[in-house]
């Protein structure tokens, strides 16, 4: 009759097993830009917020609480044009026309850095 092992010790079968196991690197979460529409890498996208109360707004850091869509990081003010002429930021953050203000965002795009200038963030 065999031993039990407990789980936390490795038994040499699986991943666990494998040198340098634990220094795998995790690929980054895809999203899809509201505007061109393509699936790109989130650090290659910006995040645009409908907070509870309030206009939508840029959000660089993607972390403020609220509805959440993407627009190309690179290509910011274009990808906006076309997902204001498809509807596709109302529709993405469900939200009323007159709560999105079109040359604000731009303004807010235009002054973010591109992805060169922008450091992966430590988690």
């Amino acid at each position: 009759m065999r031993a039990a092992v407990p789980p936390s010790v490795p038994t040499g079968a699986g991943p666990e097993a494998a040198p340098g196991a634990g220094a795998r690197h995790r690929p980054s979460p895809r999203r899809t830009c509201i505007g061109c529409r393509q699936v790109r890498s989130k650090p290659e996208l910006v995040r645009l917020v409908l907070p509870a109360e309030g206009p939508v707004a840029v959000d660089p850091t993607g972390r403020r609480n609220g509805r959440g869509a993407y627009i190309c990081r690179q290509s910011g003010t274009t990808c906006l044009d076309q997902a204001r002429k498809r509807k596709g930021v109302t529709r993405a953050l469900r939200a009323e026309p007159d709560r999105i203000d079109y040359e604000l965002l731009a303004a807010q795009l235009a002054a973010l850095p591109t992805s060169e200038e922008v450091s992966p963030s430590p988690r």
